[in-house]
């Protein structure tokens, strides 16, 4: 039976919560403990140098593809969360913000919103004035906080997160929109940067870098090209500045405990047949005419690059947008108003890639009205030549490519089988139509009742059966979260996991979804986005995949265009194979995936022969060439990578410190709990889990809780408790509040899990322990734990033995604590304690501020140097000029070149005085914000007893 009284459960609920300091292990002890992700030491390391200086203004992780840089961001996120640090922002590309709310949420238990120009206005619309100022963590897209900086600059974020932030590598640059408006929205607040790719192709993108966190982690432009572009021998000096915000790890650090697998292409051939092939050229003959009503002038590339994904996915889904046309064609004729919105409602029903509408992606046309009058007999001519393209194309029954998946998911299965891989498959498209289609084709022949699909509509029967079923079997369990979005997908992902073999995706339905229990992956249709395949991919080639991931894609035998993407894809972008996301180095490389696509659709709506064909895609991969260059990475490398030997013990020795650390924390939680709701609850000390037999608030229901272990999945029956679930908050909450007069304790020492030495060793049995909690608001809020405990013969004991005194079985003594058995000099020695522990806190306080002080006389060095640096031109100038004169071959050219040099001497003699000028405004600057930095370093401390007892070895 464990025993804790209320003076251990307050000691308890105070370790557990407190504001601890720098990048001590034990900063993230609540964020590890509350994540039901696996430990990995490099990611805790990460997490730690993201947070150990209170000065700093953000970090740069920069680990190699594959290594987890969400997780360690996500331990961040979460710690701050802990803190109630809640004001949190995750930046990000459009496509992957619903995969960062589902990693999140999922395995953080962290609370998400996407916000987006849609759920803004209707959050607007609800009455709420800014729906970014809440307890929640918001994830946004690059572009909306471009759209949206007045709003978000109006936050008082505690952390911005920006993922991919090798996308706004030229933020420094005046003309860079979107890396502009970011710096101004954030300004000041800390951030978090990720990127796998942080060079590409100059070292001043590590300078662009670094002006989203701070600018003065170095000077200008120009001082950095001056100190560090100039060769080799300055990478050392780059390399020691990079250490302070920036951090790499690589892949061969961590073989120890991250396995890696790889990708197994697979190609499978298919020929359309003739009928297929007439739709195809139908359709693609009336898309390159210049005078189609059906494709409006401003929208032509857009249509076109959307009916030619559809042509290469299915005949159905080519039915369903000539009808969409055919009906825009109707209302045009009957002179009705033609929706402006047409397109958009096209892509959402679809469900297509929607990055192609995103209005700072395709600005290719102006956006002006087709105000040319309609020609009634031409537009009717029309009409009638879509509905004969449409009797053509509802003569296709079934599209070859279908046949060959049947052969596909057999050879694939086949593989599976042999490498000892689940039966699953996971097919992609970029249609419902196809999608539907698909589902109906396998089903009839021999996969029925294992089919699923998984889309973003909200009304397919199939999949609100599934639903309906998933609810009946988790009602009252953590497992439902009441998101109906969140659970329908986790409810058709179990569903796949657990019964069926085949999950048919669309792009909407792939985003967010983990699936490392499949490994087989089948682009049925493939996107000409490498990054949309790659994310495709990724669903099931991901971190926690045990086996090699077969991947499958169809080549069409009789379009060139089609062969060529593929290849494209295959050899230049390597989606296909190698380890455990290669692809992506080379895909955090190109500008945008967007570009590329579009790039292809221009081929298609241009190129007529093979032979013009072949050269466009020759042209296009010579043009990636110069974006994905090889050049950077051993530079990369050199600047970045650690190549520390004792890298890996380090690590080792981070694992075991945090397993020790979580089993610490899992065992005071425990007993807090225990004690808290001793009234509330039967425990089961076996099993770590405990049935609460009435609510004690809306949060926490009654029922069956687990407490979270590593290692170790989640029950699928009850609830998960954590330090951050409600219940737990409220334990933490009344274990802080425990009323705790001064009392005396028996703690019983026999029977302890392990020998005390400290406390066995004691030759008095009893004395007087006392607990204050220190307050220090510096450069961060900090609480310290400041033990003062004395035995009854004069010995003091340290802040290790109080602690392991606490953690052992405790009761109230039957003797009370006298107060004339208190020493004399006690509260003398804890107040010197205190005084000790405040101290040895400003001491590390005033490193960091040293720290700080020295890197901003070295930013007042880069300032000056590019001061500095405009003479040393304009001195190189007037040196060039007067050589010029020396060899002047007529009297015109001699008095032009002198008169030059009277004015490079003039600007000379200015920028002389000049630079005496701005190094007093640098200085100034730079004192200034010294001066700010002294203010903070010391602003306010204070301290409270928490509890005095009167102790007694038992």
């Amino acid at each position: 039976m464990i025993e804790t009284t209320d003076v251990q459960a307050k000691y308890f609920a105070w370790e557990l919560t407190r504001r601890r300091r720098g990048g001590d292990l034990d900063r993230i002890g609540q964020s590890l403990f509350d994540a039901a992700v696996d430990l990995n030491p490099h990611q805790i390391e990460a997490a730690l140098f993201a947070l150990q200086n209170p000065l700093s203004k953000g970090v740069l992780l920069a680990d190699e593809v594959g290594l987890g840089k969400t997780i360690e961001a996500a331990l961040v996120l979460g710690q701050y969360w802990a803190e109630r640090r809640r004001r949190l922002l995750v930046i990000c590309p459009a496509s992957l913000r619903k995969q960062w709310a589902t990693e999140l949420s999922e395995k953080f238990h962290l609370p998400t919103q996407v916000i987006d120009a849609r759920t803004w206005a209707q959050a607007r619309k609800e009455g709420i004035y800014n729906p970014l100022d809440q307890d929640v963590i918001s994830i946004v897209s690059i572009h909306f906080v471009a759209r949206m900086e007045r709003e978000i600059g109006a936050i008082r974020w505690d952390m911005a997160v920006i993922d991919e932030a090798h996308k706004l590598r030229n933020a420094h640059r005046e003309s860079h929109r979107s890396g502009q408006a970011i710096k101004r929205a954030l300004a000041g607040v800390r951030k978090l940067l990720l990127t796998a790719t942080p060079l590409q192709n100059s070292l001043i993108e590590l300078y662009g870098l670094s002006t989203l966190i701070d600018e003065h982690l170095f000077g200008d432009r120009v001082s950095f090209r001056t100190r560090f572009m100039r060769g080799d021998a300055a990478i050392p000096a780059l390399k020691a500045r990079l250490a302070d915000f920036t951090k790499r790890t690589l892949r061969r650090d961590v073989l120890e405990y991250v396995q890696y697998t790889e990708r197994k292409p697979l190609t499978v051939p298919f020929t359309p047949g003739d009928q297929e092939q007439r739709v195809y050229d139908l359709v693609s003959g009336y898309l390159l005419r210049d005078d189609a009503y059906g494709i409006p002038t401003r929208q032509r590339h857009l249509v076109g690059l959307i009916l030619r994904k559809l042509l290469a996915s299915s005949t159905p889904a080519v039915v369903a947008t000539l009808e969409a046309i055919l009906a825009r064609l109707r209302r045009l004729e009957e002179s009705q108003a033609v929706e402006d919105d047409w397109l958009e409602q096209l892509v959402e029903d679809e469900e297509l890639d929607a990055d192609v509408l995103d209005e700072d992606e395709v600005a290719e046309e102006p956006a002006l009205p087709d105000s040319e009058p309609v020609d009634r007999d031409r537009l009717r001519g029309e009409i009638a030549e879509l509905e004969q393209y449409l009797l053509v194309a509802r003569g296709v029954r079934e599209d070859q490519k279908s046949h060959a998946l049947l052969q596909a998911l057999e050879t694939g299965f086949g593989q599976m089988a042999a490498i000892g891989a689940p039966r699953k498959a996971v097919i992609f498209t970029e249609s419902v139509r196809t999608q539907d289609y698909l589902a109906n084709f396998l089903e009839a022949r021999g996969h029925a009742g294992r089919v699923a699909k998984f889309s973003g509509r909200v009304s397919d029967p199939g999949l609100n059966g599934i639903y309906q079923r998933w609810l009946a079997t988790y009602q009252g369990t953590d497992r439902v979260t009441g998101s109906p979005a969140i659970d329908r997908r986790t409810a058709v992902i179990d569903h796949f996991r657990d019964q069926a073999e085949i999950l048919i995706c669309t792009e909407a339905g792939a985003e967010g979804i983990n699936l490392q229990f499949c490994s087989l992956v089948i682009n049925y249709d493939l996107p000409w986005n490498p990054q949309r395949v790659e994310q495709r991919i990724g669903r099931c080639h991901r971190y926690g995949q045990k086996h090699d991931v077969v991947v499958i894609n169809f080549l069409n035998q009789r379009n060139a265009a089609d062969q060529r993407v593929l290849e494209l894809l295959s050899e230049k972008f390597h989606l296909f194979e190698g380890v455990f996301g290669a692809s992506d180095e080379i895909l955090g490389r190109i500008e945008s995936g967007v570009d590329v696509e579009r790039r292809i659709a221009a081929i298609y709506a241009t190129c007529r022969t093979p032979a013009a064909i072949d050269a466009a895609f020759a042209r296009l991969r010579s043009e990636l060439e110069e974006q994905i260059q090889e050049r950077m990475r051993d530079t990369e490398e050199a600047l970045l990578a650690t190549f520390d030997a004792g890298v890996v013990e380090r690590l080792r020795l981070h694992r075991e410190e945090a397993i020790v650390q979580l089993d610490r924390i899992s065992r005071l939680f425990w007993r807090l709990t225990r004690h808290v709701l001793a009234e509330a609850a039967h425990f089961d000390d076996q099993t770590l889990s405990f049935d609460l037999s009435r609510p004690l608030m809306a949060e926490a229901p009654a029922g069956r809780y687990h407490l979270i272990r590593k290692g170790q999945s989640a029950p699928e029956n009850g609830h998960v408790y954590r330090l951050s679930h409600p219940l737990g908050e409220h334990v933490l909450d009344r274990g802080r509040r425990c009323e705790t007069p001064v009392t005396a304790l028996e703690f019983m020492l026999a029977g302890a899990r392990q020998r005390i030495a400290a406390l066995e060793q004691l030759s008095s049995r009893s004395g007087w322990l006392e607990l204050n909690l220190l307050e220090l608001e510096s450069f961060q809020l900090e609480e310290h734990l400041v033990f003062s405990a004395q035995a009854d013969d004069g010995t003091w004991l340290d802040a290790e033995a109080c602690q392991r005194l606490l953690e052992l079985r405790g009761r109230p003594s039957n003797r009370p604590a006298a107060p004339d058995t208190l020493p004399p000099n006690f509260d003398a020695n804890v107040r010197r304690q205190i005084e000790a522990a405040l101290a040895k806190a400003l001491e590390e306080n005033n490193a960091y501020f040293h720290a700080e002080r020295e890197r901003l006389d070295q930013w007042a060095e880069d300032k000056l140097l590019s001061a500095e640096q405009a003479m040393h031109d304009t001195k190189a100038r007037l040196k060039d000029a007067k050589r010029r004169a020396r060899a002047a071959a007529t009297v015109e050219e001699q008095a032009a070149i002198q008169e030059e040099i009277k004015l490079l001497e003039r600007q000379q003699r200015r920028q002389r005085q000049e630079i005496f000028d701005v190094e007093d405004e640098i200085e100034a600057e730079r004192d200034a914000l010294i001066a700010a930095l002294e203010r903070r370093l010391n602003q306010r401390s204070h301290s409270v007893r928490l509890f005095r007892i009167r102790w007694a070895l038992d």
